[in-house]
């Protein structure tokens, strides 16, 4: 909602400045069906060239996000801490022996199934059951389980944040081809040097949109819509971290309560559940899978 009011403010400031000042839309209205197919199109050809067939898909699919925000809320990571609770309590009191049958099998995993959107988030269980087989194997170094969880996390969020490096590469370039879109104009305008004044000005003023609608574009909405994407795969990639830190924690000795009350710390402050608000969410998890 916030980002819908945001370009309404952009359009209305911008075009509202315009009219108050005297300016008229005869000209803009007339240039930009042509201007768009020009700036617009070797926009989207660039995107193309740039891109593969899976950042393209993958950028699509991810611009819903600009208007939903991050898909994890706050029970989300209250889920989160639960889980991961179970998953240490149990590898605490029955070892790790005991957590092969919900590794193995999360989507038939009594404690897995308890946590719906959790279960259905491709790497975060992978991310999860792979580090416990780590376990598994005797690989019990705190040092060596944290890095290795370190480098499949930069893996993950590099690649989860293309779409937003291709919005930003297309914000960059947008008024370079708002320049070239005028130039054309110019070009167009200089064939007609003959006219009389009134037209060539027009003319002029119609090979200018190009100029205002690719900075236009860039900095009032593919610019901001990068960045917005950008934010939310930051705070998207806290989730896994708070798995990290509970893992490392436990590695390290600490009780099941000790070690997500740990991993609470990296929950982002606006999500975060308060002590007594994880301690009840913990208390009202069942004991056995």
């Amino acid at each position: 909602m916030l980002q819908i009011g945001g370009i309404v403010v952009v359009f209305a400031m911008v075009f509202g400045g315009f009219v108050a000042a005297g300016g008229h839309f005869e000209v803009i209205l007339h240039s930009l069906p042509f201007e768009l197919m020009m700036i617009g199109g070797a926009a989207a050809g660039a995107f193309l060239i740039s891109g593969s067939g899976h950042s393209i898909k993958r950028t699509l699919g991810d611009f819903g996000k600009i208007m939903k925000g991050p898909k994890w809320k706050p029970q989300d990571y209250r889920d989160l801490l639960c889980l991961l609770f179970l998953l240490t309590k149990t590898m605490k009191t029955k070892g790790l022996i005991a957590l092969e049958q919900h590794i193995e099998n999360p989507g038939e995993s009594g404690i897995f199934k308890r946590y719906p959107a959790i279960l259905h988030d491709h790497f975060a269980i992978d991310f999860i059951c792979d580090t416990l087989r780590m376990m598994t194997m005797s690989l019990e170094d705190p040092h060596q389980v944290e890095s290795a969880m370190e480098k499949l996390l930069e893996k993950h969020h590099h690649e989860a944040s293309d779409p937003a490096h291709a919005m930003q590469t297309m914000a960059d370039g947008l008024p370079a081809l708002g320049i070239v879109a005028a130039v054309l104009g110019i070009i167009k305008t200089m064939g007609a040097i003959t006219e009389p004044p009134e037209v060539l000005g027009g003319m002029i003023g119609g090979a200018l949109v190009g100029t205002f609608l690719g900075v236009f574009l860039a900095y009032g909405f593919i610019g901001p819509f990068a960045a917005r994407l950008k934010a939310i795969y930051d705070e998207e990639a806290q989730f896994y971290h708070v798995i990290r830190d509970v893992m490392v924690a436990h590695l390290h000795g600490n009780s099941a309560q000790v070690s997500v009350e740990i991993g609470r710390g990296s929950v982002p402050s606006h999500y975060q559940p308060s002590f007594v608000q994880l301690e009840e969410a913990i208390k009202a998890t069942p004991a056995e899978a």
